[in-house]
């Protein structure tokens, strides 16, 4: 009642005349005034918070000034006062809500607010205040002020003199509510700002974060653990300084403790089946994508231990190939690999395992074990659980095959790795049997069907083993020579998913290999023949008129998956494109270039970018040589042949590929073909990688060029010209590389030699300052005892001429004197003559 009552007779006139809300706000404005009774002030402010909702302009320009008063005064002494002048200000600079004038007036009164670090310092003393409603209060308004002005308050904070301990403390608050809005004020105050990052850091922020993740639960827990977990990796990304604080703390084990991996796991153990296996629901994939991204961040940044690398990379793995994670985690992990990977992929054996049928994802068989780089190639090659939904070609399922491929590109990027795999594809010495078919293999080797409908499922696993066969042969002329010497047997044009050997039940047998049906009188052909012809037979099938327009654009996804490995296999390789030649490869080309009724040019661009290859490159004798070649490019047309490689430089399916998205929507260009509709929601397509992208960008105009060189001239690049020359050069740089490393060490060595010797030269100066300092004083004895020395001898020749004249006096008056005194008189008077 005494509220009520003192409210009236703020709001009533003199004479109890009704006023206008301006008549109102002025009059509540001046009862603002210290002058007056606090709980005067006190109902003025909550009838001013009543009309800041409709009168925000009135209230923001005449009570504005009285309300900053008010919170400067009596907010510590009063939690009511606290309270209600607060929310008033929370609602005058509040932007959220409200038509574009109401948003105006927002940062129009935020400025004011902010025009000076009054305002701002007393709001981080008031987050020391226990009482729930003013430090909630706080938090929304602190949070509020950040987010329309956030460079400002945080410059403030920084000189804020309670303003670190304060925040400090409120992460500590039991109330869930408070320590939620707290959690919300700290991501926009730490939000870009490194000096804020580093005091918050020191202060023990990160420990106060862990701990309330741990007391939600982990990664089950809720928005809290979410944003607790932002917060810490707001604190890392880009600020060194505070990676390098947290490496020192006891917590980076716990991000692997977070997702049930054990932290420290030996090489050849295996992870427990409660970490592969667990339940996940949205939350929990939040919450666990926020750990693998500060995982990912540590072990992508430099200073970590290798200890700590090679837990966060073996949980990353394991994560990605032997677990039930949702695919957006795995292949989240997969991309957070370093690209300089050094992890022993092939020592790590790892236990997959597939969903039983039916079982709504509640059983799982556990397959063979198998070490982690077959893992991987065959979720490049297969897709997760053995291509169980390969079929859909969902975008989430062809972002994480797109993802291995990439691991793979890192993983082989050293030459001694690439060989020992290609090596792997060919007989090992002495042995007379059939060499073996590797799971990458199998998928390059497999021919298209033309009986039957293709199956979409196989044309992208051979498009995914082209891009990964490329990155073994890419700018390795070592490789490229092994490669030509694979010679596999004849494979199954229906291929069965299963021949995996450890994509079995681990209690059951692998299936029986099918029977060989060749014809032992038939020689063997090289893989790159078996290319040829499987390119040859795709061009043929999707030529037929009776091939539907998206069985078509499955035949192009498949002849660009063979003409982009061709082209990086023969390019700067004289003795392939002697090999591609002889199988028939030219007149392959010239057919899909010359056709004049081509609606998507990706083919026909490719075709003239690999015959480009060939002319450049056929340097080796044979019967179709670049004299033969030259009169067909000229028949075909220069012009006509670099405006087909143009035109792909400008299709969309080459423009939107980048480093980190292959995958494309489907259909991707649907212009050129209208009737292609999705037939799942969510279906994707892979036309190229961003490696070929890359070496298609730097080798272009080197074949444009080459259309018009003569066949007599040299080739227009500057290497490539014999397999000798390459590989010298391939050497070279293999020599210059390690004497690159040799020079990084020694430039080290030779820092930290410089900082000993600094070290040394700074005592060895010290020393040499002492010593000269002694010097000066003993010099400055010697010639102060010389100074006395001279004083004396002053005095002696005194005492021996007053001597001289005593004794004079005597003789004068008749004294005797002595002999020795005479001796000694005579003594002197020989010195005084000397």
């Amino acid at each position: 009642m005494e509220f009520l009552s003192q409210t009236y007779v703020a709001l009533r006139g003199p004479t109890g005349a009704p006023q206008t809300a301006s008549d109102t706000i002025g009059r509540l404005s001046d009862r603002l005034s210290p002058a007056t009774l606090l709980a005067d002030r006190r109902a003025a402010v909550l009838a001013l918070k009543g009309l800041a909702r409709d009168c925000k302009h009135d209230v923001g320009d005449r009570a504005l000034p009285g309300l900053l008063e008010v919170l400067s005064n009596d907010a510590e002494v009063d939690a009511d006062i606290g309270k209600a002048v607060i929310e008033t200000l929370q609602l005058l600079c509040d932007t959220e809500d409200g038509d574009t004038a109401a948003k105006e007036f927002g940062y129009k009164h935020t400025d004011y607010v902010l025009a000076n670090e009054k305002a701002t310092h007393t709001l981080f003393a008031l987050l020391g205040d226990q009482n729930f409603y003013t430090r909630f209060a706080t938090l929304q308004y602190l949070s509020t002020l950040l987010q329309n002005r956030r460079q400002l308050v945080q410059g403030y904070f920084l000189k804020a003199p309670s303003g670190t301990a304060s925040v400090v403390s409120v992460l500590e608050d039991k109330r869930e509510i408070i320590r939620n809005e707290a959690i919300t004020m700290v991501q926009a105050l730490i939000s870009q700002s490194p000096d804020i990052q580093k005091i918050l850091a020191f202060e023990g922020v990160f420990e106060k974060l862990f701990n309330i993740v741990n007391q939600e639960g982990g990664v089950e827990g809720g928005a809290v653990t979410s944003g607790a977990l932002t917060c810490v990796d707001g604190l890392l990304r880009f600020n060194s300084s505070n990676q390098s604080y947290f490496r020192e703390t006891p917590l980076p084990p716990e991000l692997c403790s977070l997702l049930l991996f054990p932290p420290i796991l030996q090489i050849r153990d295996a992870a427990p089946q409660e970490f592969a296996l667990q339940f996940w629901d949205a939350q929990k994939q939040t919450n666990a994508s926020l750990v693998i991204g500060i995982m990912g961040m540590l072990v992508g940044s430099k200073g970590g231990s290798a200890q700590e690398a090679s837990a966060f990379t073996r949980c990353l793995v394991e994560l990605a190939l032997a677990s039930n994670a949702p695919t957006p985690l795995k292949t989240q992990s997969l991309r957070l690999l370093p690209a300089n990977l050094n992890f022993p992929l092939p020592e790590i054996t790892l236990t997959p395992y597939m969903p039983v049928p039916e079982t709504n994802g509640e059983e799982w068989d556990r397959l063979e074990p198998a070490s982690a780089l077959d893992v991987l190639v065959e979720l490049a090659l297969h897709g997760e659980y053995n291509g169980l939904e390969s079929g859909k070609r969902i975008k989430d399922g062809l972002e994480i095959r797109t993802a291995a491929v990439a691991v793979f590109e890192n993983f082989v990027r050293k030459e001694e790795t690439r060989q020992a795999i290609v090596q792997a594809m060919l007989p090992s010495e002495g042995s007379s049997g059939a060499p073996p078919i590797t799971a990458l293999l199998h998928a390059l080797l497999v021919p298209p069907s033309t009986s039957s409908t293709l199956d979409p499922a196989n044309v992208t696993s051979t498009h995914l083993a082209t891009l990964l066969f490329s990155h073994l042969l890419r700018s390795s002329p070592r490789v490229k020579a092994l490669a030509r010497s694979i010679t596999p047997p004849p494979v199954s044009a229906h291929p069965d998913h299963n021949t995996g050997s450890f994509f079995v039940p681990a209690d059951g047998a692998p299936p029986a290999p099918p029977p060989d049906d060749t014809d032992d009188d038939e020689p063997p052909q090289a893989l790159l023949q078996i290319l040829s012809e499987n390119l040859s037979l795709s061009l043929l099938s999707r030529s037929r008129s009776s091939t539907s327009d998206r069985e078509r654009r499955e035949w192009d996804r498949l002849v660009v998956g063979y003409l982009t490995l061709l082209s990086q296999w023969l390019w700067e390789d004289p003795q392939s494109v002697r090999e591609f030649l002889d199988a028939g490869g030219f007149g392959v080309l010239v057919e899909p270039i010359n056709q004049t009724s081509e609606v998507d040019a990706i083919v026909p661009a490719l075709c003239a970018f690999l015959l480009g290859i060939c002319y450049e490159f056929d340097r080796e004798p044979g019967e179709i040589t670049r004299m033969t070649i030259h009169p067909i490019l000229n028949r075909l047309g220069i012009d006509t042949l670099i405006e087909r490689m143009v035109r792909l430089r400008e299709d969309d399916r080459f423009k939107a590929v980048g480093p980190d998205s292959a995958v494309l929507p489907y259909p991707s260009a649907s212009y050129l073909q209208p009737s292609l509709k999705a037939e799942v929601d969510g279906e994707g397509e892979v036309w190229f990688d961003w490696a070929f992208i890359d070496f298609w960008k730097s080798n272009y105009y080197t074949i444009q060029r080459g259309f018009s060189t003569e066949p007599d001239q040299l080739s227009s690049s500057t290497s490539g010209q014999n397999t000798e020359a390459t590989m010298l050069i391939a050497s070279l740089r293999d020599v210059i590389r390690s004497q690159s490393q040799e020079i990084d060490d020694l430039q080290r060595k030779v820092k930290d030699l410089t900082t000993s010797r600094t070290d040394e030269s700074d005592a060895l100066k010290g020393e040499v300052a002492s010593l000269s300092m002694k010097l000066r004083e003993a010099e400055e004895k010697q010639k102060e005892t010389e100074r006395e020395q001279e004083d004396l001898l002053v005095l002696l020749d005194e005492v021996s001429s007053k001597r001289k004249k005593d004794k004079a006096r005597l003789r004068e008056v008749g004294q005797e004197v002595s002999e020795d005194e005479a001796d000694d008189d005579d003594d002197d008077d020989e010195e005084a003559d000397e």
